[in-house]
């Protein structure tokens, strides 16, 4: 096929055009590939940027879609170059992903603008590949596509249905509680995971699908195709054709996304009762992106937002029944004027007109706005003297009689103070009371892991005990559900009020009101803290003390500060 004509010089040719020592040299060393001359006659480069890896279980099937990209970029006139960055794998990787989100983000911006790309498609699945693939393309704005991967098939076991995490913190509840067998548990494992993708539940994977799908960076339909479903190939070629074309048109990443697309991002969150994890990644990408948001905009632009998606961990359904239903399109298009549908989309039409006439196929897995599964559904953004900076709570996975609650604190400092304590049968703890977890930020623990939904004392459980007030400066899996409070600003590793909670202290919680607050006096929260011992540094190796010396809270996306903004593609030093 000829090259697709653009009226503009692009960006890989001033790698491959002309006829001079650097260009014999680009263009000889990529031949020995079997490259034939007249690929690098002036037509687009397209990066496929893979984070497949067999460590990164939700992305392993990305050889395939990789291939079916290719073809899609050769087929509309395009050069495509795959090439790999770092890949976090959310089940394996130790001690937490979000350690290494920022990273991997670095990786694809320099990969990108180190090398003769004009436009990119991303390739990502797994819970923060997302995030940080999105947040180096954008710190580069170049033409940019997303590819999800898909989630896996339902879950089957004993003529049940098993949901990614969420089945899995019930199960491993249920053990300690003595109410299944450690041989039910392993039984169940194969069967949860039985099938290439990422997570079926609405958990962070599923979520960041839906949000840049709705940020306008897919093509529509993308969130929740099957990984193995043979429309999720089709998808990712149609991608392939489409970014030659976004090259063409010049239509970059700043030029798709908008203020009105993150609104929007953030009511579809609230809509499909997405992840919490959503609020610190959209955070972050709109740093990049150089648009205002703030924590406060979760809270107000979710308000009055109906839950639609009857999915774990919010509902009974899976990602599969979410397909077969109609999809994000589908929720799109319930929603209607409650999104900004002139928001405009990689495809070259708006949110409007993409997913105008889409139809709900079944509606106890997509509610109509006029009968939702909850009125009210936005993640609930909290402050008060326990979290100046804010904190975040999801209300349709908490428990209704815990939203508004007293209680007296049981604090825990760090996870290794949990896991030797929480089943001790002396530990004085009841029902009522408040478990306070400190040191799990993106400072102290570092990495802000996923431990907010800290498992029940054992002792509890037994006497019949499924949820309690939790509180820390933690985050949780997209999967989990409980009365969490999370993403506690400032962290307890920062010098954060949380830090000063003691035994006995009261807490309360009113998400109502949007408060959090220990009931201490002023003089007394400040005499604590300032009798508070100096932070250790945990870690002395390379880039962990990077993260710690640069990362900002959780109010302000975890991102590192010095990586805000957009940096373009402009290759400085270049020594060719």
């Amino acid at each position: 096929m000829s090259r697709t004509p653009t009226s503009r010089t692009l960006r890989s040719q001033d790698w491959f055009g002309g006829n001079d020592l650097n260009a014999f040299i680009h263009r000889s060393w990529m031949k020995n590939q079997g490259i034939p001359d007249r690929m690098f006659d002036g037509r687009p480069v397209i990066g496929i940027c893979n984070t497949y890896s067999e460590l990164t279980p939700c992305n392993a099937h990305f050889r395939d879609l990789a291939e079916q990209v290719r073809l899609g970029v050769i087929e509309a006139g395009g050069f495509p170059v795959e090439f790999p960055v770092m890949s976090l794998g959310e089940t394996i990787i130790r001690p937490t992903t979000m350690l290494y989100r920022n990273l991997v983000s670095m990786d694809v911006e320099e990969s990108i603008r180190a090398n003769p790309i004009d436009g990119v498609v991303l390739l990502c699945g797994c819970d923060k590949t997302t995030p940080a693939l999105v947040m180096g393309a954008a710190s580069c704005d170049l033409p940019t596509i997303v590819v999800s991967g898909g989630p896996m098939l339902n879950g089957r076991h004993q003529g049940k249905t098993v949901g990614s995490g969420t089945s899995v913190f019930e199960m491993s509840e249920a053990v300690r509680a003595g109410c299944m067998s450690e041989c039910e548990f392993r039984a169940a494992e194969s069967a949860m995971s039985r099938s290439p993708g990422h997570c079926n539940t609405m958990g962070t994977a599923s979520t960041m699908a839906s949000i840049v799908e709705t940020l306008g960076l897919t093509l529509p339909g993308n969130a929740a195709i099957p990984a193995v479903d043979s429309r999720r190939r089709v998808l990712a070629r149609d991608s392939g054709v489409r970014i030659v074309e976004m090259v063409v048109e010049n239509l970059t990443m700043s030029s798709v996304v908008d203020r009105n697309s993150f609104e929007n991002a953030i009511k579809v969150n609230t809509a499909i009762g997405g992840s919490t994890n959503a609020v610190v990644h959209l955070l972050a990408i709109a740093g990049r992106l150089e648009i205002p948001l703030e924590l406060s905009d979760f809270g107000e632009q979710s308000r009055d937002v109906p839950l639609l998606v009857n999915l774990m961990p919010s509902g009974t359904y899976l990602m599969e029944d979410f397909f077969y239903a109609g999809g994000l399109p589908a929720v799109i298009a319930e929603l209607g004027d409650i999104l900004h549908l002139d928001a405009a989309t990689v495809t070259g039409m708006t949110l409007g007109e993409n997913n105008s006439g889409e139809t709900i196929w079944d509606d106890d897995v997509i509610r109509s706005t006029a009968a939702p599964l909850l009125e009210q559904a936005g993640i609930a953004v909290l402050t008060g003297n326990l979290a100046p900076n804010g904190a975040v709570i999801k209300p349709s996975a908490a428990s209704p009689e815990l939203l508004s609650h007293v209680g007296r604190a049981v604090v825990f400092h760090g996870m290794d103070d949990f896991s030797a304590r929480v089943d001790s049968p002396d530990l004085d703890i009841e029902a009522d009371d408040v478990i306070v977890l400190t040191g799990a930020g993106p400072k102290g623990f570092p990495g802000m892991p996923e431990v907010g939904n800290l498992p029940l004392p054992r002792r509890l459980l037994e006497q019949g005990v499924r949820d309690m007030v939790r509180i820390s400066d933690a985050r949780m899996s997209g999967t989990a559900f409980g009365t969490v409070v999370l993403h506690v600003a400032p962290e307890a590793g920062a010098g954060g009020p949380l830090g000063a909670v003691r035994d006995g202290d009261l807490i309360e919680l009113d998400v109502a009101r949007g408060v959090l607050r220990v009931l201490v006096d002023d003089d007394e929260l400040a005499r604590r803290l300032e009798a508070l011992p100096p932070r250790v540094q945990k870690s002395t190796s390379g880039y962990q003390r990077l993260f710690v010396d640069h990362v900002m809270q959780a109010d302000r996306g975890v991102d590192f500060d010095f990586l805000v903004g957009r940096r373009g593609t402009e290759v400085h030093g270049d020594n060719h």
